[in-house]
């Protein structure tokens, strides 16, 4: 069993910057992908940003120079540092980790961005 806990969300004007962080425990092997959804009132859950065993990275296009993914040297712990947020960040983010077929999720935390 996996379990996340995430940290970071908040309230921040537009142009503000916030950092997510996702703590991961339990039964973690070394080959997962780490990486954040969002999902706002009344949309479907999306795609931010990943980042796999290997470093390899992806973010979503309306995020792209503006939001970076890291993790710390263990592996356990990712980062999303958000920066140049607009109103339209608003949503809650999700922290996520994939190991073989299995999904796992955090319990979300909000961010909203005010204009």
């Amino acid at each position: 069993q996996v379990q996340l806990v995430e940290s970071g969300g908040g309230l921040v004007q537009a142009g503000g910057s916030l950092r997510l962080s996702c703590a991961a425990s339990g039964s973690i092997f070394s080959i997962v992908t780490r990486g954040w959804y969002r999902q706002a009132p009344g949309k479907q859950r999306e795609l931010v940003a990943v980042i796999t065993s290997v470093g390899s990275k992806n973010y979503a296009d309306s995020v792209k120079g503006r939001f970076t993914i890291s993790r710390d040297n263990a592996g356990d712990t990712v980062y999303l540092q958000m920066n140049s947020l607009k109103p339209e960040d608003t949503a809650v983010y999700y922290c996520y980790l994939r190991q073989g077929n299995i999904n796992y999720w955090g319990q979300g935390t909000q961010v909203t961005v005010s204009s």
